[in-house]
């Protein structure tokens, strides 16, 4: 399912990208109009062409493909919790007690005494 989301995905993005360079720039009505063009600035562009259309259609195609994949990426379950923990693997048995650089391996943890701290004398 996610495979083939994603591959619609992609094909879309990709004529998404295709229809908007094909597009003629709208750039130049806006600096005409400041040179004296007889042209309104911002206002009214005519009938929507048929890129226009398939521009929108496209892009509405890719919003929602985007989505989909977001939703369908979430129900899934995070990677975390379906790993393994690998096990490492040690050379040394630890009923040998022996470390490898020839110190000895203590079999319990070492029982530290608490840090007692004298009492500060009463007054200055």
């Amino acid at each position: 399912m996610i495979t083939l989301l994603l591959a619609v995905h992609i094909v879309v993005a990709l004529f998404l990208i295709f229809i908007v360079l094909i597009q003629s720039g709208k750039g130049a009505e806006l600096g005409a109009a400041f040179g004296g063009s007889s042209q309104t600035l911002f206002g009214s562009r005519g009938a929507a062409t048929f890129f226009s259309k398939l521009t929108t259609i496209t892009a509405v195609v890719f919003m929602v493909t985007s989505l989909s994949l977001a939703i369908v990426s979430t129900k899934s379950g995070s990677v975390v919790k379906k790993t393994v923990p690998v096990k490492e693997k040690t050379d040394i048995p630890s009923s040998q007690g022996q470390i490898p650089g020839g110190g000895v391996q203590p079999s319990q943890p070492s029982q530290q005494q608490p840090i007692q701290i004298p009492a500060q004398p009463a007054g200055n």
